[in-house]
C-alpha cells in the first residue's frame, strides 16, 4: 500500500489555521476534563487511530484515570461520570453522527440543564474541531503515536 500524502506539509498554512483554532480551546468555558473525555469519545466514534492515542495520553498527563479511560466507550451504563461530562458527551455524540432530522430537542434540552449558552456554544466549536481532525487524519492514515515527541507525550509513559 502506498504512503498518503503529509497533509501539515502539502498545506501548511491550512495546518497553522487548525492549530490555531484548536488552541483556542485554552480559552473554553468547558473545563480540560471534558474536553479530554470529548476528544477521546468523537475520536472513538470516528475510528481515528491517531487522535485518540494522543488525546488518551493527554488526558493521562492532566491526571485522567485509567479506569474513567477505559469506561468511556460504555459512558452511559458506568457510573465514574457525573451528569456534567454525560451531558458533554452526548452532545459529542449528537454532533459527530448527526441524525438526519438534526438535534433532537430531547438531547438539547438535556444539555442545557448541565451547561451555560456559553459553555454548548464552546463545547460545540470544540467538537467541530476533533471532528475536523479526526477527518484528516484517518483520510491520511496518520500514524497513532507519530507525534508524541512533538506534543511532548512521551510522558504519559504509554509507548
Amino acid at each position: 500500500m502506498a504512503q498518503r500524502i503529509g497533509y501539515m506539509q502539502q498545506s501548511p498554512e491550512f495546518f497553522k489555521k487548525m492549530m490555531e483554532f484548536s488552541n483556542a480551546e485554552n480559552t473554553s468555558a468547558i473545563e480540560e476534563k471534558i474536553l479530554h473525555l470529548v476528544h477521546i469519545r468523537a475520536s472513538q466514534l470516528n475510528g481515528c487511530g491517531f487522535c485518540l492515542d494522543m488525546h488518551i495520553k493527554q488526558a493521562k498527563i492532566h491526571g485522567e484515570s485509567e479506569l474513567r479511560l477505559y469506561h468511556l466507550s460504555i459512558w452511559r451504563e458506568s457510573t465514574l461520570f457525573d451528569p456534567r461530562e454525560r451531558a458533554a458527551l452526548a452532545w459529542t455524540e449528537v454532533l459527530t453522527h448527526l441524525p438526519a432530522h438534526g438535534v433532537p430537542d430531547e438531547i438539547y434540552n438535556r444539555v442545557r440543564e448541565f451547561l451555560s449558552e456559553k459553555e454548548i456554544s464552546d463545547l460545540t466549536f470544540s467538537i467541530m474541531a476533533i471532528n475536523a481532525w479526526n477527518r484528516i487524519n484517518v483520510a491520511f492514515k496518520t500514524v497513532p503515536g507519530s507525534a508524541d515527541a512533538a506534543f511532548g507525550l512521551t510522558k504519559a509513559g504509554l509507548s
